[in-house]
């Protein structure tokens, strides 16, 4: 016999874990899944400034351990690396299949599956993934104690990231299209006076090169067309995100650069089923906003199911 629950929340970020604890609190009984552990982009990041209620900076990995125990001491199940291996969610009672193993159902469900990193397209980048390239400082940021280094793109990611493996690195050379940060003005006027930081702006990168392992990043001075090998240890990447919504394209239209519509309400064209967080279309993304969002879902779905 198939486990059933009120609602099934997909993703345990700050949006779904939010839903969880609204929806637990409301003596639902809530399910959250996700495919790692819980605390999405945020677990991953080395600082947190702007969350409201903390006047000192906290530990990504802090502030989602703490959404995790929130939403579990209201009686919310989390199920960590788990995979979702088949679904029927257009239907009043909406099936999932974890692990070619066990079907649970449930009236509503919440994806809350946030985003990945961008990858940049280029030559030998899928070659040295892992191998030179990275994707997150905080994972693998300690690798490079001693090492020079490269950090692509110019926004708050690339920025504070960029800031974040000074620790670490001999020297950060951030390598950005446009002649001036896109960042906070506070965290790029911190960069731009880090002795352990170089900034080389108007260009972007081309090629990745190396033999068993990244040892050179080709780039392009965007202005003269002048193209230029440099040496480096290893290269990190954020120029944006892409939203993880394939377990949704099944059941709704998605907008361009694959996000989900959504009511105010965070519901979707499916009755019972609702996106919340980083997957949605909407201007800002933020921890704020995906909280806000998982709220909202959290509520819209309990007036559902009543």
């Amino acid at each position: 016999m198939n486990e059933c629950y009120d609602i099934v929340v997909i993703g345990a970020g700050p949006a779904g874990l939010t839903a969880a604890i609204y929806a637990a609190r409301a003596r639902l009984r809530t399910l959250v899944l996700d495919e790692s552990i819980p605390g999405g982009q945020v677990k991953t990041t080395h600082k947190v400034s702007n969350y409201p209620g903390f006047p000192e900076d906290i530990h990504g990995a802090e502030l989602a351990t703490a959404f995790s125990l929130q939403a579990g001491r209201f009686g919310a199940k989390i199920r960590r690396s788990v995979e979702i291996t088949d679904h029927e969610l257009s239907g009043f009672v909406k099936t999932l299949e974890l692990d070619e193993s066990e079907t649970i159902e449930a009236r509503a469900v919440i994806v809350a599956t946030g985003a990945k990193p961008r990858p940049l397209g280029l030559p030998g980048e899928d070659t040295f993934k892992g191998r030179g390239i990275s994707y997150c400082a905080t994972c693998d940021g300690a690798y490079f104690e001693g090492k020079d280094i490269h950090v692509i793109g110019g926004g708050n990611s690339a920025v504070e990231e960029a800031l974040f493996l000074t620790q670490f690195a001999r020297s950060v050379t951030i390598v950005h299209q446009f002649e001036q940060f896109q960042a906070e003005p506070a965290s790029a006027h911190e960069a731009l006076g880090n002795p352990k930081i170089r900034v080389l702006f108007g260009h972007e990168p081309r090629a990745f090169h190396g033999e068993t392992a990244l040892e050179r990043l080709e780039v392009e001075a965007l202005r003269t067309k002048e193209r230029k090998v440099l040496r480096t240890d290893g290269v990190f990447v954020f120029v944006g995100m892409v939203p993880r919504t394939d377990l949704l394209a099944k059941y709704v239209e998605l907008a361009p650069g694959g996000y989900v519509k959504t009511t105010d309400d965070m519901e979707t064209e499916v009755s019972g089923l609702y996106a919340a967080g980083d997957i949605r279309v909407k201007k800002f993304r933020q921890i704020t906003t995906a909280v806000s969002d998982g709220t909202i879902a959290a509520l819209a779905a309990q007036k559902y199911l009543r």
